[in-house]
């Protein structure tokens, strides 16, 4: 290990961090204890100020810098967390901050960036023009550029995580959280398992990525990082093409597995969480949960699972909670062709009542999309219990002489 010890760099942090971020809870959760069959407790770090973990590296790595660099300002590039624990962490240590934001960047996030005082530039449709800007801005202004996962500081800052739930659950063997360029998962793992160590014990580490953006487990193999094509994700937080080379090699030694799940996956985690946990996580910071529901985890002892963040844009909850309603078999939109005669609605409502399901929303036209003079399509939007629910509706509808198909898949 080239890297060299980090636990006493991480102890520092957490004292020199106290004054500026929460001591987040732990929650035991039923439901996912019953899931994965053993005990499931729940770090709640959307829970954190500015809403995730990312204000205890970018605090940290703030704090280290010297009197000449701070009068330099600082300036960083990102879609959202990693922006807003910047900008707080400039605000408290008195430093300016300027922060490059792609133009598609959730309001709530952006407003939040600008609320705690940094200067916000919009540029360019994804992050990588951000990035590309506030470098630039770098070299030409002679600011900081605080990167969001690649560097020492930003990891031990991130560690301090790691501390809290040893103290909180030291009887803890399986830690599971989200990989997004590896910053988190880096410093918690340093912390962990020399904590662990020191006690002859050991806890297990295990990283989840979105499968449409994971570059780590053909990185992992290939003994190096490597750059993958990706693929739209709802996880925007870990969305990313290739692991930060200072987090890898500290992973490539202490993570001991990492996992993908699909976006569907996510979806239902989030729905989960917000039924039974009540409480709001974005996407990112649901992997974890989503690979326990996945069956992707296997664990003995109490199991920890972080909730990175929980900024989540509104209308993005909005169609993430049907989209994972729809996943779970608890909602479907389906399109009825119907004879152009009365009574057929009311035909198709009492069957659907019938087999126990609520209607939540209908659209009846005669045009369009196909149909015949004499026909008229039906669209409606039914709740249901689950997938077996689901398919009783369906067959139900089927039976009646109807040829329901379903939309919404």
């Amino acid at each position: 290990m080239t890297y060299g010890p980090l636990l006493s760099d991480i102890e520092s942090a957490a004292e020199s961090l106290k004054p500026h971020i929460g001591h987040t809870p732990l929650e035991f959760s039923q439901h996912l204890s019953d899931l994965l069959g053993s005990r499931v407790m729940l770090k709640m770090e959307n829970l954190q100020r500015t809403g995730s973990f990312k204000i205890r590296g970018a605090t940290y790595r703030l704090s280290r810098l010297s009197e000449e660099e701070r009068s330099h300002g600082v300036v960083a590039a990102s879609a959202g967390n990693h922006a807003q624990g910047v900008a707080l962490a400039a605000r408290e240590l008195g430093i300016p901050a300027t922060i490059f934001m792609p133009l598609g960047v959730p309001v709530p996030k952006l407003l939040s960036t600008r609320g705690y005082g940094a200067e916000v530039v919009l540029e360019g449709e994804t992050v990588e023009t951000p990035l590309r800007l506030a470098k630039e801005f770098a070299e030409r202004t002679g600011a900081i550029f605080i990167p969001p996962y690649d560097h020492r500081d930003v990891i031990v800052g991130q560690g301090t995580l790691g501390l809290e739930i040893m103290a909180d659950a030291p009887d803890v063997e399986t830690v599971i959280m989200g990989i997004g360029g590896g910053g988190l998962i880096a410093g918690v793992a340093a912390a962990i398992k020399e904590k662990a160590a020191a006690s002859g014990r050991t806890v297990r580490i295990i990283g989840v990525q979105a499968e449409n953006a994971a570059p780590f487990p053909v990185s992992l193999e290939a003994g190096t990082p490597v750059e993958v094509v990706t693929r739209p994700t709802i996880a925007d937080g870990i969305y990313v093409a290739r692991p930060g080379d200072v987090p890898f090699e500290i992973i490539r030694d202490l993570v001991d597995e990492v996992v993908t799940v699909s976006d569907d996956d996510i979806a239902r985690a989030i729905v989960t969480l917000l039924e039974r946990a009540k409480v709001v996580v974005e996407p990112a910071g649901a992997v974890g949960v989503a690979a326990i529901m996945a069956g992707k985890i296997h664990a003995s002892g109490t199991a920890v699972v972080i909730l990175s963040g929980g900024n989540i844009d509104p209308m993005l909850l909005q169609r993430v909670v049907a989209h994972g309603l729809a996943a779970s078999g608890r909602y479907m939109t389906i399109r009825i062709p119907l004879p152009d005669r009365p009574g057929q609605l009311s035909r198709v409502s009492e069957i659907v009542s019938q087999a126990g399901a609520n209607v939540v929303e209908v659209q009846h036209t005669r045009h369009g999309q196909g149909l015949q003079i004499s026909q008229v399509s039906l669209q409606i939007s039914v709740e249901t219990r689950g997938e077996e629910h689901k398919e009783l509706t369906l067959r139900a509808l089927r039976d009646g002489g109807f040829a329901p198909v379903v939309i919404n898949e």
